[in-house]
């Protein structure tokens, strides 16, 4: 799938939402919310796992904001559905659970971000931008669940084998760098970076940018 997001944003058009919410007031509320955003529109809104599967390819929203309590399916096997078929949206998970196990279960299944549902509206705009940056945006509780996670497991380096360049890379990455900025910092390109990244999840073991940022942070 090709990705078009920068292309649309370089026209200053809109960029669309497709929100995943079981509650009827909260739906409402976030895509009344989304909708206020100058830069971004609300395309689609659904109330189940199983509707949203079916009618979020077509509408090929930018960024997808998913709840994770559904009835039927869950949000996060939704997530991994919707990531085995388009592989390029990104979804923020938004949920009032902070527990690690879901949050783990989330981040394993495809989820780019995991924001609690009483994000304030500015972090919510500044958490679309980023994750369309190619960011990983996180609510400030789960970054530390996140974290703390990773030094309980301890033991041994957590960015074991890695290249200077996969270094300075994930270096980077911690900083909360887009693949743009990290390529324009390095003298590098897009594509280099990208294969950069997927060198340094592998070495890690790990699927995400948010948890190679939070194993490489948990030895500070």
């Amino acid at each position: 799938m090709k990705d078009t997001r920068s292309n649309t944003r370089d026209h200053q058009a809109p960029l669309g939402v497709v929100i995943v919410e079981d509650q009827p007031d909260t739906l409402d509320s976030w895509r009344r919310l989304v909708s206020a955003f100058p830069d971004f529109a609300c395309v689609g809104a659904f109330a189940t796992a199983e509707d949203a599967l079916r009618g979020i390819p077509a509408l090929a929203p930018d960024v997808i904001l998913m709840d994770i309590f559904l009835p039927g399916m869950s949000g996060i096997e939704c997530t991994a559905r919707l990531k085995r078929d388009l592989p390029d949206i990104p979804v923020v998970m938004l949920t009032s659970s902070d527990e690690d196990e879901i949050l783990f279960q989330a981040l394993e299944n495809g989820a780019d971000g995991y924001l609690l549902k009483r994000t304030r509206p500015a972090e919510l705009r500044a958490a679309l931008l980023d994750v369309l940056d190619g960011g990983a945006p996180m609510s400030s509780e789960i970054a530390r669940h996140v974290v703390r996670s990773f030094r309980r497991g301890g033991g041994g380096d957590p960015a074991p084998g890695l290249t200077s360049r996969e270094e300075e890379t994930l270096a980077l990455l911690t900083k909360g760098y887009t693949n743009k900025e990290i390529a324009d910092s390095m003298n590098l390109s897009v594509e280099t970076i990208r294969t950069h990244l997927k060198n340094i999840y592998s070495k890690m073991h790990v699927r995400t940018r948010t948890e190679a940022v939070a194993r490489y942070l948990s030895k500070s």
